[in-house]
């Protein structure tokens, strides 16, 4: 193994608030992230209004066309890579024109064929989660390069729920964490896993469903400082 990246998903944790997220890009680059990650979507037509607690906060965090091009100019500005799900094809022609380098594929949407097929055709490297498949053979997505994320779509997830110790990191090129703390992710890198896939948050009592399970910002420098003394030791 000669690197491990560490994916800091900002998400919705931005709140709707822009220079907020491009704080939190500026922290995930100093705390030694590779990845800056966040959500593109529809919000009205993602994430349902009934029965949603949340929904006014899902709205509030839609990031428009204007947003993306300052986060994706504030990760150039910085050095850190710009990466984001996608949950429509609308919004793959907006990455598309900023020239992402690759896609992430959220676990909801690992059964969205038409979207899976536009971002096949990018011919760009794709990283998928599969927190919603349950299936013992992998979703066969013909990409340029796909990676496969072991997840377990509770958030958040408690450690007894992960049972890592049947994970093949040789099947999964990585993890999306979403317990609380960083041990699950540390335990992942230590068995194999090369991308590693975290909530990040500035604030953990912030408002959102997401902060609380996020890792802050000195967490994120312990994760990376754990996968340097990882990889020297190997």
């Amino acid at each position: 193994m000669n690197t491990i990246e560490i994916i800091a998903e900002i998400g919705q944790n931005h709140n709707g608030d822009m220079e907020l997220a491009k704080q939190l890009i500026r922290h995930a680059k100093q705390a030694g992230a590779g990845v800056a990650k966040f959500q593109l979507y529809d919000a009205k037509k993602l994430f349902p209004k009934e029965n949603n607690p949340w929904y006014d906060y899902n709205l509030s965090t839609e990031l428009s066309r204007e947003n993306l091009y300052t986060l994706a100019d504030e990760c150039n500005a910085v050095g850190i890579e710009f990466m984001a799900s996608v949950f429509d094809i609308e919004r793959i022609e907006w990455l598309e024109a900023i020239e992402v380098k690759r896609y992430k594929i959220a676990s909801r949407s690992i059964f969205d064929a038409e979207l899976i097929s536009s971002l096949i055709q990018t011919q760009k490297p794709i990283i998928a989660s599969l927190g919603h498949w349950k299936e013992d053979n992998f979703p066969v997505i013909n990409a340029k390069k796909i990676d496969y994320l072991y997840c377990v779509s509770k958030y958040p997830t408690e450690l007894g729920d992960l049972k890592l110790n049947t994970i093949d990191f040789k099947k999964y090129s990585g993890f999306s964490d979403h317990t609380i703390g960083i041990s699950a992710s540390q335990i992942a890198m230590a068995k194999g896993a090369f991308i590693i896939e975290k909530h990040f948050t500035s604030d953990k009592t912030m408002h959102g469903p997401d902060h609380s399970c996020s890792m802050d910002i000195n967490e994120l420098k312990q994760l990376c400082h754990f996968r340097d003394d990882l990889l020297a030791s190997l």
